[in-house]
C-alpha cells in the first residue's frame, strides 16, 4: 500500500511538473503571439485570436503529447484566422509550426533563438486581461472572444451557420464585417 501511494505521488509530481502553469502559459502566449503579429502582418482581431489560440495550445501543453490533438487544434484554429499567404508562411516558419519542445524536463521555446526575450512589436491585445484561456472550438462553431470578426481571407468567426455568403452581414467603420443576430 506505502508503495503504490508513493507511485501514485510520484506520477502527480511527474504530470505537473510537466504542463505549463497558467502564468507561464499567459506569458510565452503573448510573446509568441506577438512575433506572429510582427513577421505575419496580422491585424488587431487577428492578434487578438491568435493570442487565444496560443494560450489554449500552451495551457494544454504536457511533455508526452506536445504535437497531438491540442497542436492538431491550434492549427485549424489558425487556418481559420490567417489569410491563406499568412498561413502558408505560418507553416513554413518552425519557431511558429513548432513553438514549443520538452526537453531535459523543461520547456524550450524555439522562438527565442530569433528575438530578444524583452522586445514587443505590439501592445497587449485587447482579451489579454480577460481571456482566462479553455475556450476553444466547439461542435457550434468557433467560440473564441473575437466570434462576428470577419477576415479578408473569408473566414467567419462564429456559429456554423455564418459563413462568407451570409447576406446578413454589414461592414462597419473599421471595415470588419458584423453579423447581426
Amino acid at each position: 500500500m506505502k508503495k503504490m501511494m508513493i507511485l501514485a505521488v510520484m506520477m502527480v509530481m511527474t504530470i505537473s511538473a510537466s504542463a505549463m502553469s497558467y502564468s507561464n502559459a499567459k506569458r510565452e502566449a503573448l510573446f509568441l503571439s506577438d512575433k506572429m503579429a510582427y513577421e505575419l502582418g496580422l491585424n488587431d482581431a487577428q492578434y487578438a485570436a491568435v493570442y487565444e489560440i496560443n494560450l489554449d495550445y500552451l495551457l494544454g501543453l504536457d511533455s508526452r503529447n506536445v504535437y497531438g490533438s491540442r497542436w492538431s487544434r491550434r492549427n485549424a484554429d489558425l487556418r481559420y484566422v490567417l489569410t491563406a499567404w499568412q498561413y502558408d508562411r505560418y507553416m513554413r516558419t518552425s519557431h511558429f509550426y513548432r513553438p514549443a519542445v520538452w526537453s531535459a524536463g523543461t520547456w524550450r521555446f524555439s522562438i527565442y533563438d530569433r528575438y530578444n526575450r524583452s522586445l514587443f512589436y505590439k501592445a497587449r491585445p485587447a482579451v489579454y486581461v480577460s481571456y482566462r484561456g479553455g475556450y476553444g472550438r466547439n461542435y457550434s462553431g468557433f467560440a473564441h472572444s473575437a466570434r462576428g470578426n470577419h477576415f479578408d481571407n473569408g473566414n467567419h468567426f462564429g456559429h456554423s451557420k455564418h459563413n462568407k455568403h451570409d447576406k446578413m452581414n454589414r461592414s462597419n467603420r473599421n471595415g470588419r464585417h458584423i453579423a447581426k443576430h
